[in-house]
């Protein structure tokens, strides 16, 4: 259905316009207290009850916080963002919390993992989850050559988002091998810790161990639709699956209205960057996703093609960190497929450079982030190396001579404007006007107000923000 879709990028001179595909970031975190146990105290004000806060959230559990970027067309705009929130998350923490770098929660006591029940384990990881999607333009400039194949561009479109879906399950195991930083549980997570994790694994996430949900097939579109509508009837809320559709709100939906965009979860905090995000790894994914999208899916046996890639991921999460991966070849193949794509595509110097890096860190085992964690283990825990971590973020954030160094470049008190608008839910984006003057842009509930540099100079940010959106919540009234 798909053949010679790299060539078509080519023809079509696109390459460009898919390095810039949209991409966003959800970022879960845990709140800690200075001896590195869960957060007690309640969500910080600014998004506490607020389920519709564009950009700051509470996650599954109370000490958890979600922080969402906008779709990007660059990695740059993207972290820059993802880094703002960071500092907005430390802007606001109440008391001595601060935010747990790793995936896996710190020591817990039995009440506490009791309080869900020991089913929704699971729930008490955080991670990343990537979004992404094509821009318009590319998908209609390929349609083009694809309308012989396709009754619709809707139809075209679901047809690419689905084998980068199905590719992705499938090749879900490399990026494991890759990003997976979740190499052993801490006391108190497990009431007898299973046979599968006595030893440091890849990642305890993929491990298959954790009760996931249900799972749902990416056999074809329809059986996934009819799957996720299945579910749903049943009152099931917690479906097993690495990639999700997003853009409708019902399964059937997508088959008029079309797939919007892809959410890629079950990725591991990383504690090496201060954002929990590595910027290598960002333009690792993208390259990797256009990989995915211009390799053809099996046209037979999918079905189990699809089951041995899920087992073939387990696997590699539940090998020893400091080990090769039994399947090492297979990724030298890919590496090569894809540096051999990027030449064809005339890649940028960023991009080369995180393919080359990562086929270092495929070499060298020593080199993921699993083998890195193990070299900070003590008595078999990490809580001192997370500690230590977390304090060192936190004085970092709290200490910077700048408000929010990503606009540095504005006033003081204008970041402090910015800052108090986006704890209140506004979204807030700098652009340059056709003299390269700064333009802030403030957006409430559709509304957009432009503002120049001099006009956020006032002494109480909130009250001019209550006259730009008389709708904005009071402070605490949320």
């Amino acid at each position: 259905m798909l053949e010679n879709l790299l060539a078509v990028i080519r023809e079509e001179n696109l390459s460009e316009q898919l390095y810039h595909s949209l991409v966003g970031i959800e970022l879960t975190e845990h709140r800690v207290d200075q001896h590195g146990h869960l957060s007690q105290r309640p969500q910080p004000l600014p998004w506490r009850n607020r389920p519709t806060h564009p950009y700051l959230r509470t996650g599954k559990l109370p000490s958890q916080v979600e922080l969402i970027t906008e779709p990007n067309p660059n990695i740059g705009g993207t972290l820059d963002r993802l880094d703002t929130l960071q500092t907005v998350v430390y802007r606001s923490l109440e008391g001595e919390d601060r935010i747990w770098p790793l995936s896996l929660p710190p020591v817990l006591a039995p009440s506490e993992l009791t309080q869900l029940g020991s089913t929704w384990q699971a729930d008490w990881l955080t991670g990343v989850q990537f979004h992404y999607s094509l821009p318009d333009p590319v998908v209609h400039r390929l349609y083009s050559h694809y309308t012989a194949d396709f009754d619709s561009v809707v139809a075209f479109k679901n047809e690419l988002y689905f084998r980068l879906a199905q590719n992705f399950v499938r090749y879900q195991w490399l990026l494991t091998y890759l990003f997976g930083a979740s190499p052993i549980v801490e006391d108190g997570f497990f009431e007898t810790v299973p046979a599968a994790l006595s030893h440091p694994v890849r990642s305890v996430r993929q491990s298959g161990v954790l009760p996931s949900g249900t799972p749902v097939t990416y056999t074809s579109l329809a059986a996934h639709l009819g799957n996720l509508q299945r579910i749903m009837d049943a009152g099931k809320t917690v479906i097993n699956g690495p990639v999700r559709l997003r853009g409708q709100v019902k399964p059937q939906d997508f088959l008029t209205g079309g797939i919007g965009y892809l959410e890629f979860r079950g990725f591991d905090n990383t504690p090496f960057t201060t954002n929990g995000v590595s910027r290598h790894a960002m333009y690792f994914l993208k390259t990797f996703l256009i990989y995915l999208l211009t390799r053809s899916s099996p046209t037979t046996n999918l079905a189990s093609d699809l089951a041995a890639a899920r087992d073939k991921n387990t696997a590699v999460a539940l090998e020893d960190p400091n080990a090769a991966t039994q399947f090492q070849a297979q990724g030298q193949a890919i590496f090569k497929a894809m540096r051999t794509m990027l030449d064809q595509l005339h890649a940028h110097t960023e991009q080369q450079r995180a393919l080359d890096d990562l086929e270092e860190v495929l070499m060298h085992p020593e080199l993921t982030p699993a083998a890195k964690l193990l070299t900070h283990m003590v008595h078999g825990s990490l809580m001192d190396y997370g500690l230590r971590v977390a304090n060192a973020w936190r004085y970092q954030r709290l200490s910077s001579t700048a408000l929010l160094p990503v606009y540095q470049t504005l006033s003081e008190r204008c970041q402090r404007f910015i800052l108090t608008a986006m704890q209140a839910g506004v979204q807030f984006y700098q652009v340059k006007d056709e003299f390269g003057a700064d333009l802030l842009l403030f957006t409430y509930q559709g509304v957009t107000q432009v503002l120049q540099e001099q006009d956020t100079l006032m002494r109480d940010p909130r009250a001019r923000l209550r006259q730009l959106f008389p709708d904005l919540p009071e402070a605490g009234n949320h």
